[in-house]
């Protein structure tokens, strides 16, 4: 068992980029409309705003108003899926028998994205990139608490997925709409405040359908909602998460 404290959070989402559009959602959640609308990223310089991508965009979005400018925090990228619109392109060129750019190549790889952010926000601590499956959100939560275990006094987590290009359709069915959610998190034994909750991991039986929604906004959902638990399940694993 792990037990996190969430001392802020952001999510950006097209068209629900409030904290009250966010509450709105949880009290009925429904696919968002995405025509891929891009955050304004205001906290950047206009130059570097351009120079990103969608997916970078939105979790420059969502993690900046959680770093102070003072602040050094480990940063944790999670993403099942990653850059499937640049890398797609990338595959195109290859199958076109074209040379491949190594700007879009470098910029494809799953923690580009983590160094963009260190790059840009002058970090100079742990950064970690993390892609797993469905579950991917509890992984990052876990290396988020392998960081706090270390000494960390906070970690900053994004988990970011955007909506893929058609030629995934039926490969890709996970991500009903594009989505970033930024979770500041501390140690659960600091009285500060903070909603803190417990997780937990056990064997999966099949007794447990899956979550209709990405597991971060299935969270989010409940911590806009004051839910006191919930589970996700995939595959083998079940996650329990228990508010206290």
């Amino acid at each position: 068992m792990i037990a996190l404290r969430i001392e802020q959070w952001r999510a950006w989402a097209p068209g629900v980029a409030t904290e009250e559009a966010w509450l709105a959602w949880a009290q009925s959640p429904r696919v968002l409309a995405d025509q891929q609308e891009q955050p304004e990223c205001l906290s950047l310089p206009p130059m570097q705003r351009r120079r990103l991508s969608r997916l970078a965009r939105m979790t420059m979005e969502v993690a900046s108003p959680l770093c102070g400018d003072d602040e050094q925090l480990p940063f944790v990228f999670a993403s099942r899926h990653g850059e499937t619109t640049r890398t797609l392109d990338l595959l195109g060129d290859v199958a076109g028998e074209q040379p491949l750019s190594p700007t879009q190549f470098g910029l494809s790889v799953h923690n580009a994205i983590a160094g963009q952010w260190s790059l840009l926000r002058g970090q100079r601590g742990e950064s970690v990139a993390i892609a797993g499956e469905a579950d991917t959100f509890e992984h990052a939560m876990l290396e988020a608490s392998t960081l706090l275990a270390a000494g960390a006094p906070s970690v900053l987590a994004v988990i970011a997925e955007e909506v893929p290009p058609d030629a995934y359709d039926g490969w890709i069915t996970d991500v009903p709409f594009s989505y970033a959610v930024a979770l500041r998190l501390g140690r659960a034994d600091v009285a500060t405040p903070g909603n803190t909750w417990q997780l937990d991991l056990d064997r999966h039986d099949g007794d447990t359908p899956p979550c209709p929604w990405p597991h971060a906004l299935d969270f989010l959902r409940a911590m806009q909602t004051a839910a006191p638990s919930l589970q996700h399940a995939w595959k083998r694993r079940r996650w329990q998460w228990q508010r206290s």
